[in-house]
């Protein structure tokens, strides 16, 4: 196996009032896709700011290509890509006006700077909006600038903290299309996102944090498999639903957890495939007109809310009142 490409040994980040980060520990492979995930104050900015160079650990170490974030700033910044979650922008200053000022900062010059440019615009999608006022752009828009400028001098590793926030579906569905694209060009992909559904699609594994502490480092699959969330099944019927919930009350071992307009999501006592093909062939046989019946995959919010449950302190037991 290669070596780590982001490698953080025992991270701490400690502010007055509050300890960000406590003995964070992972490795993050090149080429791979890796979502960081945590409520508000979890301690994802915290640490992205340290691996892009931007805020000092209070101890432990962290490494990305090799060099030490804090020995060898420079180094780091040349291989990587940040994107903070918001970007400054300047007043009467268009799209392009906009990415050729970070090339120049970049030192990009002459043939070479138009060349790279005009590869990160196509890459974006940026060239029908090249004359616009950065202030003009839809948050989708300015997304798109963002990464582009995050990508001006080509680094091996991206750190993106928030990127789909706030974005519209449309937005969202080209987003993650450009991330899938980085990825399939060997990049090294490090995002944050609240949006968990959208990260188990687009990444291949997750790093979950709570409190400044990693409470999983793996795939959505094994996430799921070490949860025991319950199965849910969608079924939907033509003609009236108010039938299927009266079979349902009759039958044991079928119970309905949320009413739907043409049906409802049920759960059953036996989940097994033997067991729910059978009830199946029950409620065709009783004259049901089951137009659709699904199992639903497990939301990795559920998974991540109940691997918190387990780490959870058990209530303390409040003292027995005195005797009178």
């Amino acid at each position: 196996m290669s070596s780590p490409i982001i490698s953080v040994q025992d991270l701490h980040r400690a502010f007055p009032d509050v300890q960000a980060v406590r003995g964070l520990s992972f490795e993050i492979f090149p080429g791979q896709v890796v979502g960081f995930i945590g409520a508000n104050g979890a301690g994802k900015t915290t640490t992205m700011r340290i691996l892009a160079t931007l805020d000092l650990p209070t101890s432990g170490t962290a490494r990305i290509c090799g060099y030490d974030v804090v020995n060898d700033p420079m180094d780091v910044r040349r291989r990587i890509g940040w994107m903070p979650d918001n970007y400054g922008t300047y007043l009467h200053m268009t799209v392009f006006e906009y990415l050729d000022f970070y090339g120049r900062a970049y030192g990009f010059r002459g043939d070479e700077r138009s060349r790279r440019l005009q590869e990160v615009m196509d890459f974006t999608e940026l060239n029908e909006l090249r004359e616009r006022g950065i202030d003009k752009l839809s948050k989708g828009m300015a997304q798109r600038l963002c990464l582009g400028r995050t990508l001006l001098h080509d680094p091996d590793v991206l750190i993106l903290d928030e990127p789909a926030a706030g974005l519209d579906p449309k937005a969202r569905i080209e987003f993650k299309r450009l991330v899938r694209l980085l990825a399939e060009r060997g990049k090294t992909i490090f995002i944050s996102s609240h949006i968990l559904s959208e990260l188990g699609e687009m990444c291949d594994s997750l790093l979950f944090i709570d409190g400044g502490r990693i409470v999983h480092h793996g795939t959505a699959e094994s996430l799921e498999e070490q949860t025991t969330a319950q199965v849910l099944f969608d079924i939907q019927v033509a003609g009236d639903p108010e039938e299927l919930r009266r079979w349902i009350d009759l039958h044991h071992g079928v119970k309905i957890v949320e009413i739907r307009k043409r049906g409802a999501r049920v759960s059953f006592a036996d989940d097994t495939p033997q067991s729910v093909a059978l009830t199946l062939r029950r409620m065709i046989d009783d004259g049901l007109g089951i137009t659709e019946f699904h199992r639903e995959g497990r939301k990795l919010e559920d998974a991540f809310v109940e691997i918190l449950k387990k780490l959870e302190p058990p209530a303390a037991t409040p003292p027995p009142l005195p005797v009178q």
